[in-house]
């Protein structure tokens, strides 16, 4: 009876399990089969190629797979593997700065917090506290690689190509605010000389450019050709050395402040109990306009934070190679991860990379936590996208010429969680049809699945 009953065990978990199987290969031939029709024939699409991955978390299962295991440039959709840096390494709180007393004097650490006096950020914890200093030591770690390896140089005057540094101040950008007659600039203590036709500049109808000399924070406002309505600030990264730094630190504090470079030697322990902490800002307040908007800076001072936070000093190569070696050693593939915002065309990713690191967020933080984190149709790089029915898909989006990617979470009309990843390269066309064809194959998927 014994051997009989295992017999039917045996065959009974056979059947079971080739139903599973025919069912399997029966959504995928469907998958596939929408996927020819809105996404691989795509007059666009298919100039280039295309990596697709969907994944079924409750059955530990991938329902479709097209060229998954390929590597992409995946833009803007490196920051999915910075945010879960982020979310594993800051806490709750971030540290804006390391600080200890010594004779009167107070010894401040950069953390590279990029929140200090940025406009997106009224409360400043420390700015009050260095404000009731007498004496401040800056000392520094003497980090000098503001721009990323794969950055396109002659991007550098493109506020989506702000420059990083150890000790951000006003988001390292300069911004110009019309005021009536004139034009105020923050910071006040750069070298901004305007052209004088720049007058049209008040009756909004002149296109303003605000350029600044490569390495150098000399700017000059001119007026170009086109006529359009221009009311709005004008932006513009600034170079931030040590000694920018030091000299935008004194002015705005209104205080000498002193370079110190002897204090730090390969890095600081975070367990020193004679460095005070200082937090500044709600970590997913930070987290949350990376991902929404789709932010480069705050994804390079995320990881330069998670690198300072997780080995004691900033170096973007050291911390993705700790990452990858540990809390993401079984990514699926190994990627080529070299910056946090995804500027550089170095990186490469896979389909089944993104899923895998999306499903690890999930597993880790929870899945309402990122619903908050990631935006959905109608909010932010999604503004135009998915706003018939938004709060089904939460994503991120990634762009660059000819590259466009979306990666996230897509809840079905059967309130089935699934993951996907979109990767599209070397595509040429308007980038917007790439979208547009996302969009009509998840909204096909979300109804049938």
């Amino acid at each position: 009876m014994l051997r009989m009953s295992n017999a039917k065990n045996i065959a009974f978990v056979f059947i079971v399990g080739s139903w599973m199987l025919l069912q399997s290969c029966s959504v995928s031939k469907q998958i596939h089969k929408q996927a020819q029709k809105i996404l691989l024939q795509d007059t666009v699409i298919n100039t280039g190629h295309i990596g697709i991955s969907i994944y079924d978390p409750a059955t530990n299962t991938y329902l479709y797979n097209y060229n998954a295991d390929k590597y992409f440039v995946p833009a803007s959709n490196v920051k999915l593997f910075t945010l879960y840096a982020g979310m594993k390494y800051l806490g709750d709180s971030l540290v804006g700065l390391r600080y200890r007393e010594q004779d009167g004097t107070t010894i401040i650490y950069p953390n590279a917090d990029p929140t200090f006096l940025h406009p997106s950020f009224p409360a400043q914890s420390i700015f009050r506290f260095l404000k009731s200093k007498q004496k401040i030591d800056f000392c520094t770690q003497y980090y000098t690689e503001n721009l990323g390896k794969g950055w396109a140089w002659d991007d550098y005057n493109e506020p989506y190509m702000t420059e990083r540094n150890e000790f951000p101040i006003y988001g390292n950008l300069l911004r110009l605010y019309k005021q009536k007659d004139s034009v105020t600039g923050v910071p006040q203590n750069v070298r901004l000389s305007i052209d004088p036709l720049s007058k049209q500049y008040y009756n909004d109808t002149a296109d303003i450019g605000l350029y600044r000399i490569p390495e150098r924070n000399e700017f000059s406002l001119t007026v170009l050709s086109r006529q359009v309505n221009l009311n709005k600030t004008l932006v513009a990264p600034m170079v931030m050395g040590i000694n920018e730094v030091i000299d935008f630190l004194s002015d705005t504090l209104k205080k000498d402040v002193q370079l110190k470079s002897n204090l730090i030697g390969d890095g600081i322990d975070n367990n020193d109990k004679k460095l005070k902490v200082i937090h500044s800002q709600p970590t997913d307040s930070l987290l949350t306009p990376m991902m929404h908007n789709s932010d480069n800076f705050f994804g390079e001072q995320t990881l330069l934070m998670v690198s300072n936070e997780h080995l004691g000093y900033m170096n973007d190569e050291a911390i993705i190679d700790t990452l990858l070696k540990a809390d993401l050693k079984d990514v699926p593939q190994q990627p080529k991860w070299v910056d946090g915002s995804g500027l550089s065309r170095y990186n490469l990713f896979t389909p089944q990379s993104f899923v895998y690191i999306l499903d690890k967020m999930k597993s880790e933080f929870g899945l309402e936590r990122l619903k908050t984190i990631l935006p959905t149709g109608g909010e932010g790089t999604l503004k135009n996208y998915y706003n018939s029915d938004s709060g089904f898909i939460y994503a991120k989006t990634g762009s660059l010429s000819n590259q466009i990617a979306l990666s996230g979470f897509l809840i079905t009309k059967k309130n089935k969680l699934l993951v996907f990843s979109l990767l599209t390269n070397n595509a040429i066309g308007d980038g917007w049809r790439v979208r547009r064809a996302y969009e009509n194959f998840l909204k096909i998927f979300r109804e049938r699945y």
